[in-house]
């Protein structure tokens, strides 16, 4: 029996984890520990998720919570130390680019512990972007890389990483295949905001470039606001709190704009499966999008999900005010889908691939005893 420690502390990662806690249940040969570093402790980004995705109760509640990104990197490692110590894992399991995941693998690697790394490879190739440095920090010491895409095993190699190197697709695809009729069936969040399907649009925005800059949200939120049809816009703690105190909150009150708290997981999936088009910068959003066939544009200016951009179902347009209102009137109609990020399995695959490599390892330290017994 492996002893998994799976490390999350941010919305994105309760979505993957759902995934791969599922196939650890399934097998007869692992148990897993969660320990969740508080980094999203709002009740709508955390507690709800756990519920809405049936996801365990964590062990341990690490309860970090914000505060300067290296003051927050160095608690969580302090605090999932003595989680290593008590629990001994076999392997510890990191998600994303967040700075829960950044911790959590270097505190595997200080202790000696397998990191397994899911969503590896993905560059944006700028590190000014906080989410890149994590990216980087993590990829350096990772022993298993399970990547979503094909982009990923390819920044990997050009980076002199090909060794355990795996493109399985993405884990945040297969809760929503594996949960495809319920999102189909849910029809509560349209009729709560009178909806029609493909009579809308559905926005988030919540990366630091854009909520920390007056400029940058100015735009965006002044171009959302001359679109002719409603917009959905599912706004962050943080952004809410940016869009206050840049008082920038007469631009929504007499718009098409209705600005609502974060939702639930299904009901995101709903509003995104549902709108005539999506605008965001968050990266799970964009591959959200793309699953269910929704166009997307961009409120960054890169993204990681290349494939998507390559097929036309997104386009950059970043903080641009004439970008944005000129992608959403004038995008072609996507003709080509692959399903590039995942099949719907990325999690079986990794607790395969994972099994095979601890066995290998025990084998070899087994034979490396026995050898110098």
């Amino acid at each position: 029996m492996y002893k998994i420690l799976s490390i999350v502390g941010t919305r994105p990662h309760f979505t993957k984890a759902a995934s791969v806690c599922r196939a650890i249940g399934e097998s007869p040969d692992m148990e897993e520990v969660m320990a969740h570093t508080g980094q999203h402790y709002d009740a709508n980004l955390s507690d709800d998720f756990f519920k809405e995705l049936d996801l365990p109760r964590p062990k341990y509640q690490l309860k970090v919570g914000s505060g300067k990104p290296a003051w927050q990197l160095a608690t969580i490692i302090l605090k999932l130390d003595e989680v290593i110590e008590a629990e001994q894992p076999d392997a510890i399991i990191v998600y994303g680019d967040t700075n829960s995941t950044a911790a959590g693998a270097i505190a595997a690697a200080k202790n000696n512990v397998v990191l397994i790394h899911i969503e590896a490879g993905l560059r944006e190739f700028d590190k000014s972007i906080p989410e890149e440095i994590n990216k980087l920090i993590t990829d350096s010491i990772t022993d298993i890389f399970f990547s979503p895409t094909q982009t990923g095993v390819e920044n990997l190699k050009k980076e002199g990483v090909t060794e355990n190197v795996y493109n399985v697709g993405d884990v945040a695809i297969d809760n929503i295949a594996f949960n495809k009729s319920r999102i189909e069936s849910n029809v509560s969040i349209l009729e709560k905001y009178n909806l029609q399907k493909e009579d809308y649009y559905f926005m988030t925005c919540h990366r630091a470039c854009n909520t920390d800059s007056f400029e940058n949200l100015h735009n965006i939120i002044s171009a959302v606001a001359a679109l002719d049809e409603k917009v959905i816009f599912s706004a962050h703690p943080r952004t809410q709190k940016a869009i206050a105190e840049f008082d920038l909150t007469h631009l929504i009150k007499h718009s098409n704009i209705e600005m609502i708290d974060p939702i639930g997981f299904w009901d995101t999936q709903t509003l995104v499966r549902n709108a005539k088009m999506v605008l965001t910068d968050s990266g799970g959003i964009i591959k959200e999008a793309y699953f269910h066939k929704t166009p997307g544009v961009i409120l960054d200016k890169q993204t990681e999900w290349i494939e998507t951009i390559e097929e036309g179902w997104n386009v950059i347009a970043g903080p641009d005010k004439e970008k944005i209102l000129h992608f959403v009137n004038n995008h072609p109609e996507p003709t080509h889908h692959t399903n590039c990020v995942g099949d719907g399995n990325a999690a079986k695959k990794i607790i395969k691939i994972t099994k095979e490599f601890l066995d290998a390892r025990k084998q070899e330290s087994t034979r490396l005893s026995t050898t110098h017994g």
